[in-house]
């Protein structure tokens, strides 16, 4: 019960120094202007009598205590007992007017500012012993009626519960106030504790700085994310924190956050103490006053180093190539025109090709050919000049830009050349590997992509020379390369129409060299434009290569020649067609060899004599002898073609099972005014026939050649001499006039 009434009674106190401070100054200063308005009352009405005198003694020490006094009761105290002497004093001069009494009134409401006790009940005990006292002994200037000299302490103590029921409503306002306040305290304590929660607790780190750079309060994790000590040294701010950023100083950084409301940043910072670098995104928010002062800045931090490392590495991967780590297609065509917007000089355009790469790659498998690609990129980036651009555009094909003209360029090729003279160091191996090396001018940024089409242009003009050189490109291989597109698309055309028509085969005739026979035919392609015109196989034969339709060519070439096999059964004993390597390289070439001949059983297969280029088996990946076992033992005699062109040509007569050896032209013509080429050709063909092999020399053109080719025991020969590639019918009609003119 007693707690009950105890929570209806103010406690009293609880104001902050500040504010009490403040509530006591404009008392103070009210109990000093009362002691002026005394005064000057006292003067208006003549007044200023004993009981003005006493008054004025009594307050002014009063005004003295509450101004220097420190004590914050007893200068209260001191304004309380000013303000009873200023109101009794006032009542006195107005002779005990009951009017004059309502200043106890107002002294209550105004005491009641200090919500503490001690003033407020020495006001209230100090009254009723003023009217008690002085109603007594002055009752007539205590009160202005006669009633009050009989019983002077029933006055007292009316007027002294008046001002105690004045007082009891402070009191009531004053204690519902206090239950409000400490109503809207808990409600504070439970949103400071929900917030210190979610301050403290919450794994983002954040952190509050003051106006001046202090740090005010950091969480958890703001502290573990910077490594901080749980006590930090007293004034501890931004200019001591363990990173800084890389691009500017931390205060910097400090003013332009406390410039805006708000504000996002990711910036990159190194850690003082281990020097890694690290990146975070913070946001900022800074509190401003009514004033638009600055009070705190809030920031709250994220640290995306790992996110950053890993837009960086795509950042690489989209700019860079996977195996090799030069720069990818898309990024060297950007950087190249930056790099000729920058370059007055404009910048010589590399184009490389590895040579015979498909063999490397195919004979000893993709991890050795990437190995490969990996050693001619570190050698090319060793050996490019500073600021050149290196990029690999896929396959076995890469392109150098070096700033500056053919001054540079054309000794930078060279030197690439020479270096790749060396043996490149593969897997604890040597490889010799060359390149094929185009040469383009690139002057501005227009000239870009052309300048790379032209150096590739010339890097293919190097590889039909031969490769392991440079060519620099000019006018004229751009007219090569618009004819080869020209053929090449002509071609699909010829290949998507009736390809006996589009496509057809002429055969140029073999004969005996003692009597000029025709025992056989080679079968050559030819295309049929749309004009009717005759085109030569130069002219869309390379496309083919490169584009892989020599293989869907070739098979119409075989069908043809097989089917003129059965037609001239009873005229010729064999045809020859040409076999490219990529052809043969087919995994379905065999296979489709076989169904041809099975579906002509009437042709002996010993009827088919295919053309394989020496130089063509140089550069074949496959296992060329196994290859070569299988067509044989379908009854198909293998031809050597070119015989003499190239590198190491006795080596191929005794590792490939041919049995035919057809000699180059070049050794043919001139022959019969030569005494080495007869020397040679003698010894090739001793070798051949010690080998089991039938020769055929191609290219004559001479009599002369021919009788020199027939004394020295060639059996068989081709060439103008007897026939160019004719249309079948025409050839025909030339194999029954050959027919009867060496028969008896």
């Amino acid at each position: 019960m007693l707690k009950r009434w105890q929570s209806w009674i103010p406690a009293g106190g609880g104001l902050r120094d500040e504010d009490w401070a403040r509530r006591h100054r404009l008392l103070t200063l009210l109990l000093a202007a009362c002691v002026g308005g005394l005064t000057i009352f006292g003067a208006f009405r003549h007044a200023l009598a004993s009981p003005w005198l006493i008054s004025v003694l009594l307050v002014l020490p009063c005004v003295v205590a509450a101004a220097r006094v420190r004590n914050r009761r007893f200068a209260s105290v001191a304004v309380a007992f000013g303000f009873v002497v200023v109101c009794a004093g006032f009542v006195a001069m107005c002779d005990g007017l009951t009017e004059a009494h309502f200043s106890f009134f107002i002294a209550v409401a105004a005491l009641a500012l200090y919500r503490d006790w001690a003033p407020f009940g020495m006001f209230l005990v100090a009254t009723t012993l003023d009217h008690a006292i002085l109603g007594t002994l002055v009752h007539t200037s205590t009160f202005d009626h006669h009633g009050d000299h009989v019983n002077p302490f029933v006055w007292a103590a009316l007027h002294g519960g008046a001002v105690l029921l004045a007082a009891g409503f402070q009191l009531a306002q004053w204690a519902l106030t206090e239950d409000e306040e400490r109503r809207a305290q808990e409600n504070l304590d439970d949103r400071e504790a929900q917030l210190s929660v979610a301050f403290d607790e919450t794994p983002v780190p954040m952190v509050m700085f003051s106006p001046t750079g202090e740090l005010l309060r950091m969480n958890t994790a703001y502290r573990k994310w910077l490594r901080l000590p749980d006590e930090l040294p007293a004034g501890f701010g931004v200019a001591d924190l363990p990173i800084t950023p890389i691009d500017n100083t931390m205060d910097g950084l400090f003013d332009n956050l406390a410039a805006k409301s708000t504000h996002n940043a990711i910036r990159q910072y190194r850690r003082n103490d281990t020097g890694e670098t690290l990146w975070a995104e913070a946001h900022s928010t800074s509190l401003f006053d009514k004033d638009g002062r600055l009070k705190l800045i809030f920031i709250h931090c994220q640290d995306v180093t790992e996110s950053r490392r890993q837009q960086e590495e795509l950042h690489h991967q989209v700019r860079h190539d996977s195996l090799t780590g030069l720069l990818s297609r898309s990024a060297f065509e950007g950087d190249l025109q930056a790099l000729l917007s920058a370059n007055a000089d404009g910048a010589a355009m590399l184009y490389l090709d590895v040579d015979r790469f498909k063999s490397i790659n195919d004979g000893s498998g993709h991890s050795a050919g990437d190995s490969v690609l990996k050693a001619i990129s570190a050698r090319l980036t060793a050996l490019a000049p500073a600021g050149a651009l290196i990029a690999r555009f896929g396959g076995d094909e890469f392109v150098v830009a070096v700033p500056g003209g053919p001054e540079v360029g054309v000794p930078t090729g060279e030197a690439i050349l020479a270096a790749f003279g060396e043996p490149l160091p593969v897997e604890d191996n040597m490889l010799t590997v060359s390149l094929s090396i185009g040469l383009a001018m690139a002057r501005d940024a227009d000239q870009a992509e052309d300048s790379v089409l032209a150096a590739d242009t010339a890097m293919y003009s190097a590889k039909r020379s031969g490769g392991n050189r440079m060519k620099i490109f000019n006018e004229q291989m751009r007219v090569s390369v618009q004819e080869r597109i020209a053929g090449e698309k002509l071609l699909r055309e010829a290949l998507a129409g009736n390809r006996e028509e589009t496509l057809p085969v002429w055969f140029q005739p073999i004969v005996r060299a003692e009597n000029g026979e025709i025992v056989g035919a080679e079968a050559l392609i030819r295309m049929r434009a749309a004009d009717g015109s005759i085109i030569g196989p130069n002219q869309f034969i390379p496309a083919a290569e490169e584009t892989g339709m020599i293989v869907p060519l070739g098979e119409h070439v075989l069908i043809m020649a097989l089917r003129h096999l059965v037609e001239w059964r009873h005229d010729i004993g064999y045809i020859s067609v040409n076999v490219s390597p990529r052809q043969l390289a087919e995994p379905d070439f065999v296979p489709l060899l076989a169904d041809l001949l099975a579906a002509n059983p009437e042709i002996d297969p010993k009827r088919l004599v295919l053309e394989i280029t020496e130089t063509a088996l140089l550069g074949s990946s496959l296992d060329v002898r196994e290859r070569l076992e299988t067509i044989k033992s379908l009854g198909v005699r293998i031809a050597l073609d070119d015989f003499g062109t190239g590198y190491s040509s006795l080596t191929w007569l005794q590792n490939i099972p041919a049995d035919v050896v057809k000699l180059d032209r070049s050794f043919v013509a001139g022959l019969s005014s030569d005494a080495r080429k007869s020397s040679i050709i003698q010894a090739v063909l001793w070798l051949a026939k010690s080998l089991g092999m039938s020769a055929v020399a191609e290219g004559v053109e001479e009599e002369a050649d021919q009788h020199a080719l027939h004394a020295a025991g060639c059996e068989l020969l081709q060439g103008y001499l007897f026939g160019k590639p004719m249309p079948p019918v025409e050839f025909g009609e030339r194999v029954q006039r050959s027919s009867m003119a060496t028969t008896p």
